[in-house]
């Protein structure tokens, strides 16, 4: 009799573990999977390839043959960012020299636009050549307007263009929201994560240094395929003075500049955290990178949940056995 109240006491205690583990995951996941419309549509207009972990389109995207100024090709010339620029502007941006030069326009007059209009354009109704509609599925196109309606800021009036300094800005409160956010990957001084910048490695400093509206965009809405696709400021309801306060101080940061400064160029992959660059920061950042991707993932949750119930049983089989 005492053993069946063994073992029912170990069912119960069993039961117990796995739905609260399950409660627990559960609510994780809901977590880190919900994205509001804006922020989903703003990891979209960087790379909708890696954020939708969809397979590149062949060749060079049909619009692309009606400019002849930029040598990118293949899955870049399918994203956003690669004609309208990091600032939003086109041509009429960062964008309106050097090899990163389009010709075509920018979105935030897009803005004012109904939201049908814009969701033609990108389903090709308005121009065949501008069709994602067999590659993009409609939530998250429809992400993508909103992103476009709603999301889209206008940095240029508070960055110099030619300093590329951000304007009345707030070190201060800048370094306040740095520490309490992006310290605990970047460290305290922007260079615990690696980026591959034009092919060197450079560290956080760098990118808010050349090239400030890449580093405000991704900052608000996180870099697609990578762990700061968890963390973001717009998650955070950082205002857009906040984000400037925040670049405002990053700019203040070690570079970790190993040859000259590079020109900025290329709207695809030019700095892309935690690629590996060769060197020993770089492979132990890879190394952190990916053992986070693991903590949070579901097999790592269920590995532990497996381990806990092995744990409870040797337990009760080693006291039960000492009964004996």
């Amino acid at each position: 009799m005492k053993r069946w109240y063994w073992i029912s006491g170990i069912i119960l205690i069993l039961a117990l573990i796995l739905f609260f583990i399950n409660i627990g995951f559960a609510a994780a996941s809901g977590q880190a999977q919900v994205k509001s419309p804006i922020r989903l549509g703003g990891e979209l207009y960087d790379n909708w390839i890696d954020s939708l972990g969809a397979i590149p389109p062949d060749g060079n995207m049909p619009l692309w043959s009606r400019q002849t100024t930029s040598s990118a090709s293949g899955p870049d010339t399918w994203r956003c960012v690669t004609c309208h620029g990091w600032d939003y502007q086109g041509m009429d941006g960062a964008y309106r020299t050097g090899s990163n030069y389009t010709g075509f326009p920018g979105l935030l007059q897009a803005r004012y636009k109904d939201s049908q209009v814009i969701l033609d354009q990108l389903t090709g109704k308005i121009d065949p050549a501008h069709d994602y509609s067999q590659l993009i599925d409609r939530n998250s196109l429809n992400a993508l307007v909103e992103f476009i309606t709603k999301g889209l800021v206008n940095d240029d009036e508070f960055i110099d263009p030619v300093s590329k300094e951000v304007i009345d800005g707030n070190a201060a409160a800048g370094k306040g929201l740095f520490d309490g956010l992006c310290a605990h990957c970047h460290g305290v001084d922007g260079t615990a994560i690696q980026f591959r910048f034009e092919g060197l490695g450079t560290t956080l400093g760098t990118l808010a240094v050349l090239d400030p509206w890449r580093f405000l965009h991704r900052s608000r809405f996180g870099t697609p395929g990578t762990a700061m696709s968890q963390v973001v400021g717009v998650d955070q309801q950082w205002t857009p003075q906040q984000a400037r306060d925040v670049l405002l101080y990053t700019q203040s940061l070690p570079t970790g500049l190993s040859k000259p400064t590079p020109a900025v160029s290329a709207s695809g992959g030019g700095a892309t955290p935690g690629a590996a660059s060769g060197s020993g920061q770089d492979w132990l950042s890879g190394l952190i990178n990916a053992v986070n991707s693991i903590a949070n993932s579901p097999v790592f949750v269920y590995f532990g949940a497996a381990a806990l119930i092995g744990f409870v049983f040797l337990v009760i089989w080693t006291v039960l056995g000492n009964r004996k």
